[in-house]
């Protein structure tokens, strides 16, 4: 089978649904499908294709991370695209790319798998001015709901997409295809004493610390404030945790003076942007994971902490009900003195039980790797392509 996957980003960005779309890549090419990545570039002003990405001129957005908006119309795109000559055209990101993939798909007759990743009402401020945000929400919903209508199938990572695409009007069934993760380079034992060290030197924290990370970009949207003014009512610094915020945004300077205001910098590190490749070993001297966010969908970066082993503290989700499994994978809390209860039973849980709850946790992504997700989606790519009788 030919599959043409449309996105604005790919790497060398490194983000969630970059991530995704690369595990999906590797997991369908192991099985014998090719794959072609149609996406942004800002960096070149011509089409060209290279192993197997073809790179779209585009211009670099301020707004959205310095990531590349292509125009949705191109002669060169639909010709590269044709001489493709894909089985399915999957579309992961909604924008410039992602309006040529939906366009194209009708010009060839080609069925759209559609993958949403992204809960738009939480990032409508990155575009708006807060007056006009009502608007932009209506129109935003308009949008999703046409895409919905376009799209042969509808896919997203958890069933918070699901009630996403009912509250703009989509009426259309949508397949949950979990999240996948790298597992090979988040295994606990391919991560060195010497790596770990390094960190610790890094960030000057002594080694008999307890740390409880957060990690992800740095945006409203991540409720890493509330994490803050969580941590600030409840942990005192012979409390001897700290938490350590992994990454960088654009709200890495709000989220450093609430800190200070807070009173909390003896007890809060924030490391600063940290490449995709040197992110194992900063996992593996935590003892858990805590997140605060509403607006995730099926976090890659908790994912990864739990392929190294740690337990998640993840803030109440109905939506997200079934990611965290208590005493399975982590814990679920609904306030800061529920957080705090759950940080003080990890800490002080006795080592033989810490050890079966790191193996747990670890097991419970053994099955979120590359060929997991292609096997899910290559159930939904074959309705589209194959015969009835051969499926």
């Amino acid at each position: 089978m030919k599959i043409a996957i449309f996105c604005e980003t790919y790497l060398p960005y490194i983000n969630g649904v970059v991530t995704h779309i690369k595990l999906l890549k590797e997991g369908l090419e192991r099985m014998g499908h090719e794959v072609l990545i149609v996406t942004a570039d800002p960096r070149t002003r011509h089409h060209y294709i290279k192993d197997h990405v073809l790179y779209c001129p585009a211009r670099e957005s301020k707004r959205l991370y310095g990531y590349g908006i292509a125009s949705p119309l191109s002669r060169r795109r639909l010709k590269l695209i044709r001489e493709f000559d894909p089985n399915i055209i999957h579309i992961h990101q909604e924008f410039g790319v992602g309006l040529s993939g939906f366009m194209i798909a009708k010009v060839l007759h080609k069925p759209i798998v559609y993958t949403l990743h992204t809960m738009y009402d939480e990032y409508i401020y990155y575009v708006a001015p807060k007056p006009l945000i009502p608007v932009v929400r209506s129109l935003s919903h308009t949008y999703s709901r046409i895409l919905a209508k376009a799209a042969s199938e509808l896919t997203g990572p958890s069933p918070k997409v699901e009630e996403y695409f009912k509250k703009v009007g989509a009426k259309k069934q949508v397949n949950v295809v979990p999240n996948s993760v790298e597992l090979s380079n988040f295994e606990p034992s391919k991560i060195t004493e010497e790596q770990k060290a390094a960190v610790y030197k890094k960030l000057n924290i002594p080694k008999d610390k307890k740390i409880a990370c957060f990690c992800g970009r740095l945006g409203k949207e991540k409720s890493v404030d509330v994490l803050l003014q969580y941590w600030a009512e409840q942990i005192k610094p012979e409390d001897n945790i700290l938490l350590m915020v992994i990454g960088d945004g654009p709200e890495l300077e709000n989220l450093q003076r609430q800190a200070k205001e807070l009173d909390i910098e003896d007890t809060v590190i924030f490391t600063g942007k940290v490449l995709h490749e040197e992110l194992p070993p900063y996992l593996a001297v935590c003892d858990m994971y805590i997140t605060a966010s509403l607006s995730d969908t099926n976090s890659i970066s908790m994912l990864e902490a739990m392929a190294v082993g740690l337990p998640v503290l993840h803030r109440k989700d109905p939506l997200n009900k079934g990611q965290v499994l208590a005493g399975v994978n982590g814990y679920i809390y609904d306030n800061s003195a529920e957080l705090f209860d759950h940080i003080h039973d990890l800490m002080t849980m006795e080592e033989d039980r810490k050890k079966t709850l790191r193996r747990s946790v670890i097991e419970s992504v053994k099955k979120s790797g590359a060929e997991d997700l292609a096997n899910h989606i290559l159930t939904i790519y074959n309705r589209l392509y194959l015969p009835v009788d051969k499926r």
